[in-house]
């Protein structure tokens, strides 16, 4: 392939001037790379290098939607954020004649606890209308590690049992996705 992967020369590609959206996302990034890589231990199979780095474009997109309470100033909403940011990082990898399927999926995958198509259309969401539900053990890891912190307020990390309460309100099939992925990553 001749491409070392490099978080950092795609993320500032986007992201070049110190603003404070782009201080937000990179100390919330971190966070979630830290929870992310603390569950490893017990996870062998999982391949640590690409968590990484991809938990450090998993929000690539929150600069095209609008939140400003996170000086988000673009039009798109906020739940776009994961297929924006996908689109970023496929436009990146073929602009760079590089494969960067599996970081782009990291994007898409990690809101809420993934969407599935049917949730999509029940909710009117403005989605495309398919499935974007994490599959991988590294796309499973980073959606799981992301819940834990917000980019809002004062960014503390959650407990599960409070992570859990905050995902009540979207139903059934997000709690038990969540809790599919607690058991995987945390010994309780």
């Amino acid at each position: 392939m001749g491409f070392a992967m490099d978080w950092q020369e795609i993320f500032f590609s986007f992201y070049s001037e110190n603003t404070p959206m782009r201080r937000i996302l990179l100390r919330h990034s971190m966070q979630v790379r830290e929870k992310a890589l603390s569950l490893l231990n017990e996870n062998s199979r999982i391949d640590a290098a690409f968590v990484a780095d991809a938990v450090m474009l998993h929000d690539i997109g929150i600069g095209r939607c609008h939140a400003p309470s996170i000086f988000c100033d673009g039009a798109a909403p906020y739940i776009a954020h994961g297929i924006l940011g996908a689109e970023m990082v496929r436009a990146y990898g073929r602009a760079h004649r590089v494969d960067l399927e599996k970081y782009a999926r990291i994007c898409e995958r990690h809101t809420g606890c993934g969407l599935s198509a049917a949730e999509i259309v029940a909710q009117r969401l403005p989605l495309p209308a398919r499935d974007f539900l994490p599959e991988t053990p590294e796309e499973l890891l980073v959606c799981f590690a992301d819940k834990f912190f917000s980019k809002s307020g004062g960014m503390q990390e959650k407990s599960p049992d409070a992570v859990r309460r905050q995902l009540e309100k979207f139903g059934e099939a997000t709690l038990a996705r969540f809790d599919r992925m607690r058991r995987l990553f945390l010994k309780e």
